[in-house]
């Protein structure tokens, strides 16, 4: 590498020219939009509970618990991914055959996903939390070998891992917060800071993954080895670190719990499937609950595939690692407008007023060939995944029967990964892409729609019940939960 003054300063002329240009007053404009509503986000939780018992230290001790394990968590999973398909095409493999390694990291996250949240209902979230670390950890050593058959069964671990990292984590955090006795209000503020957090992780794992990938090149661990070091296996390293800590944060901070201590005793993990899939045929709040989520992140998704040749127009290349930031902090003003809404409204509008407003912005790129105008819509569709995440966990805490939580959301990334698979095996258009993500999305609105109608209409959270029906025993816990909104 040339590191003479003169090319110091074209870096350093390039990097000016990048952050006066559009793209720099792009993350100019939402860095300040973010400071703006961090700040009246904090003074509208202070305004909330003037006059009356808030969250106390004790709370917010628990918060910390929470927030440190679930940071780490996520920050381990961040790392992998900028250097994931770069890694793969480093060691000569061909664009199906990656293709076809991601499909087995989503298969296996499908297929087996559902099995993991039973376990974790079952075994406990804590060890699940460890069974992540573990799996996570074997996933990373993976990469250091140049040799297909490894490589796809990293991606099944992967698959796996993530599985658990999106449904045991919140799962303890909803069961320990009731468990503790706090106020059920009080769970908003952990979302908010949790997925504001977690932008923040996604910057700072961009910035570390980059670092470690230039530490050294890859090379062979010894002529001929399929072993391999350096290079873009570096940020797995690194992401394994992370994951250590994690390990210890675990044992360390949280005590264990389960989706019911009575029926997890005496009953199998199929059982704990059955009993999921059991409430969600009877439920059509679940079902609607589920559909809007599979949709929204389905949309997600395609998003995350296909913003970067959207905005790839003619000339020179636009700069990448910037406008990911950008999209994070984007995502914080969603965070923070949610702990602002979320004072005067349910769960349910803050969702329907975001997927309206996510199905419009991309809508538009659908039909757009201007990059500055996709660059905006991006911007309100990343905003838009900011709020989403914080409303939508407080809207599972409230309507998923705690017995089997982290089956059910597992069972709601079934369609989810369905869809992943499906834009993995075709090659889609720019309009086809996201006339299916406004599509989407529009299914997603009409889903909590309906879900609203239910709560005016006097219904309970099961399709069809009146209040003082009996539920089922596997449903009776969403509907008192449901009959507990305000």
């Amino acid at each position: 590498t040339d590191f003479t003054p003169r090319s110091t300063s074209r870096v350093a002329s390039a990097m000016t020219s990048v952050m006066f240009s559009g793209w720099g007053a792009a993350f100019g404009g939402c860095v300040a939009a973010a400071a703006a509503l961090t700040y009246k986000s904090y003074a509208t939780a202070g305004e909330k509970y003037a006059g009356q018992v808030g969250p106390d230290a004790e709370f917010r001790a628990f918060q910390r618990t929470y927030l440190i394990v679930y940071y780490l968590a996520m920050l381990a999973d961040w790392l992998q991914g900028p250097y994931v398909y770069a890694l793969y095409a480093s060691y000569g493999f061909s664009s199906h055959d990656i293709a076809v390694l991601f499909v087995g990291g989503f298969g296996s996250s499908m297929i087996f996903g559902t099995f993991a949240g039973a376990a974790a209902d079952r075994v406990g979230r804590k060890t699940c939390g460890l069974l992540y670390a573990a799996l996570y950890i074997a996933s990373c050593v993976t990469k250091h070998f140049k040799d297909y058959n490894m490589l796809m069964v990293g991606r099944v671990l992967g698959g796996i891992a993530t599985s658990l990292l999106f449904s045991t984590f919140e799962s303890w955090l909803v069961c320990e917060h009731n468990a503790r006795g706090y106020d059920p209000q009080w769970i908003s503020g952990t979302f908010s800071l949790a997925y504001f957090g977690n932008s923040l992780m996604a910057i700072k794992a961009g910035i570390l993954a980059e670092a470690s990938a230039e530490v050294a090149p890859l090379h062979p661990s010894a002529e001929g080895s399929s072993v391999h070091f350096g290079g873009f296996t570096a940020p797995f390293d690194v992401s394994a670190f992370v994951l250590v800590i994690l390990t210890i944060a675990i044992l360390a901070l949280w005590n264990e719990n389960y989706g019911n201590m009575r029926a997890t005793a005496t009953t199998s993990a199929s059982e704990e499937l059955w009993k999921a899939l059991r409430a969600l045929s009877r439920d059509r709040a679940i079902l609607l609950l589920g559909c809007a989520i599979s949709t929204f992140e389905g949309s997600m998704y395609v998003f995350v595939f296909k913003w970067t040749p959207t905005l790839t127009g003619e000339g020179d290349k636009p700069p990448y690692g910037l406008i990911f930031s950008t999209f994070m902090v984007a995502a914080m003003c969603g965070s923070s407008l949610f702990g602002i809404v979320s004072n005067s409204m349910r769960a349910e509008s803050i969702l329907l007023f975001t997927f309206i407003g996510a199905a419009a912005a991309l809508a538009i790129p659908a039909v757009s060939s201007s990059v500055a105008i996709n660059m905006f819509c991006f911007l309100v569709f990343e905003t838009c995944v900011g709020i989403y995440f914080p409303a939508m966990g407080m809207l599972k805490s409230q309507l998923v029967p705690e017995e089997v939580r982290a089956t059910v959301y597992n069972i709601f990334r079934v369609p989810l990964n369905l869809i992943v698979l499906g834009v993995l095996l075709n090659s889609l258009s720019q309009f086809e892409a996201f006339a299916i993500c406004a599509s989407m999305l529009a299914v997603s609105a009409v889903c909590i729609l309906n879900l609203s109608r239910m709560r005016a209409h006097g219904y309970s959270v099961r399709s069809g019940a009146k209040k003082e029906t009996v539920m089922d025993d596997a449903v009776a816990q969403a509907a008192s939960s449901g009959d507990e909104w305000s």
